[in-house]
Parts: C-alpha cells; sequence; structure tokens
C-alpha cells in the first residue's frame, strides 16, 4: 500500500460529504478561544442585558472595529 491509499480497515460508507465544510457566504464562524476572565465578564454583561453572549461580542467587536476605522 502506498502512503496515499487508505488501509482497507477505514470505511466512509455512511459518511456525510461536507458535513463540517462552512460555505464562504456563511455569516456565522466558529468562535475564537478567549481567556476565562473575559468570558465570565462578558457573560454576565450579556445575562444582566437579557441578550445571547455570541450577540453581545459582536456588538462589542463591530463598535472596536468601528473605533479603529475612525483613529486610521
Amino acid at each position: 500500500m502506498s502512503l496515499d491509499e487508505m488501509p482497507d480497515e477505514i470505511d466512509f460508507g455512511k459518511a456525510t460529504r461536507g458535513l463540517h465544510h462552512i460555505p464562504a457566504t456563511a455569516s456565522v464562524f466558529l468562535p475564537a478561544s478567549i481567556e476565562r476572565s473575559v468570558w465570565e465578564y462578558f457573560s454576565d454583561k450579556a445575562a444582566q442585558k437579557g441578550v445571547s453572549l455570541s450577540h453581545l461580542l459582536s456588538d462589542v467587536l463591530k463598535r472596536d472595529i468601528e473605533i479603529s476605522e475612525a483613529l486610521k
């Protein structure tokens, strides 16, 4: 068997093609890793505001982008 061939014991017969593929047009991507203290801070703020953590973080990051662009 060459290095380019799959071993016989590996069976993809029940696999789903593209199951974990994220299309380039997707508006939602997997999150980046953040420090626990940052996660805890924003989780508490999101709970206080009654919004999801994802929504709050997206808003914070969008504002940061606006500030960064304004300072150029």
